[in-house]
């Protein structure tokens, strides 16, 4: 398959212009004239220059962006809706988005229909993009009928996920900038400045202070042996990297990020209301409950909430209520459990946990605004530490040796 640039006047005599992947120049003819546009040129697209595969996953060129998602199911919705067939649908928005990961997503599931695969069966081979619950509410839908339903749920569903992640990005950004901006500061100092002062120091006749012999120490290392230093913090990502990437390491990791103060709350609560909202979706579109409880598991990206949802799944297997098992859980508060028994009698589940994800969000909405007068205290003290530590350090010899002269 090439792509192909093309010319053409439709009827009415207007200028149109594109490209078109296509495996022949042929083959652009014949679609130009089916769809009521007279060719006046075709030509083969020169190739583009192939960037690594390493310099395109570092940059995440070969990511689809949450946002070009969202609006992929959003035009599903409304192609669904129009009655367009499944082919058509895709292949429009395949050629109308401006996102090249997803065209590239896009073309790979055209060929899959063109092979008879249906929609959640060529969305299930690309699982880079489409998770295992967006298949799974897409077969749903093909499989009742309604699947401009489950594209309108998904969509909600989508924005809700792409929302909390923003929302616990924007509480994690403010914290992050300014210990990066400390870092780059104490390296400035530790390279540069300290080694400055240390000829200074070199010359006077007299002991240093135990602070200004550390920083002299820590200076003197950094500058000597700073290439061991890369290498061991390489080898220090490695080892991290892949203990994150087995089972227990991820468990503990994601248990532990939980656990931080504050900063903890807010993962805590976003990622109930990610649990809340998917599960509560599921539940609307009568996926059964215990492959809802499976399905969700994968979408909270925590393995710590991952092994509590499946173990709610287990409970249910065994026949218990659901009320119990969420109980048991430990995951909802006591007021929660409370709406969720109460629902149970009224039959109104799926409503009481989406106002359970709603009460979440706003939370997280209340924490996000609140952490920077929370945690902006704790980061002026520590950056009061460090700067008075470098102060002293550099500036107590200096002040000793006068003390000394002056009582001379």
């Amino acid at each position: 398959m090439e792509i192909f640039e093309y010319s053409g006047r439709n009827r009415r005599g207007e200028s149109m212009r594109g490209t078109v992947e296509s495996a022949s120049a042929q083959a652009v003819a014949t679609w130009l004239m089916d769809t009521d546009i007279f060719p006046v040129s075709i030509k083969a697209q020169a190739p583009a220059f192939k960037q690594p595969a390493w310099f395109t996953r570092i940059s995440g060129q070969e990511k689809v962006a949450p946002i070009d998602l969202l609006l992929f199911t959003r035009q599903m919705a409304n192609m669904v809706r129009a009655g367009l067939q499944m082919m058509d649908a895709i292949d429009g928005i395949q050629r109308t988005t401006a996102s090249k990961p997803l065209a590239k997503v896009l073309r790979s599931v055209r060929d899959d229909l063109d092979r008879g695969i249906v929609l959640s069966g060529a969305f299930a081979r690309q699982p880079e993009v489409f998770d295992d619950y967006y298949v799974s509410m897409v077969r749903v839908g093909e499989g009742t009928g309604r699947l401009e339903e489950s594209f309108q749920s998904l969509y909600k569903q989508v924005e809700f996920d792409r929302q909390m992640r923003q929302k616990i990005k924007a509480a994690l950004r403010y914290p992050t900038f300014i210990l990066i901006a400390l870092a780059i500061a104490m390296t400035i100092m530790t390279v540069f400045v300290i080694p400055s002062f240390a000829k200074t120091y070199a010359g006077l006749k007299v002991e240093l202070p135990l602070i200004t012999r550390f920083l002299l120490g820590i200076s003197t290392f950094t500058v000597n042996y700073w290439w061991a230093m890369l290498i061991g913090v390489g080898t220090l990502y490695f080892i991290i990297h892949l203990v994150l990437k087995s089972p227990d390491g991820r468990y503990a990791w994601d248990r532990f990020k939980l656990g931080l103060p504050i900063i903890g709350q807010i993962l805590t609560k976003g990622t109930v209301a990610r649990f809340s909202r998917s599960f509560a979706t599921a539940m609307k579109s009568n996926v059964p409950i215990v492959t809802a409880f499976q399905l969700v598991s994968r979408v909270v990206d925590n393995a710590f909430f991952e092994a509590r949802i499946l173990l709610m799944r287990t409970g249910v297997e065994r026949g218990e209520i659901l009320s119990r098992v969420m109980r048991t859980s430990g995951i909802f508060s006591p007021l929660e459990l409370q709406l969720i028994t109460v629902a149970e009698r009224t039959g109104e589940v799926d409503q009481a946990v989406e106002q359970i994800a709603l009460m979440y969000s706003e939370e997280v909405e209340y924490e996000v605004a609140r952490l920077s007068q929370t945690i902006e205290p704790l980061l002026l003290a520590l950056m009061g530490i460090l700067v008075g530590t470098l102060v002293l350090g550099i500036f107590l010899p200096m002040w000793d040796l006068g003390q000394a002269n002056f009582k001379r």
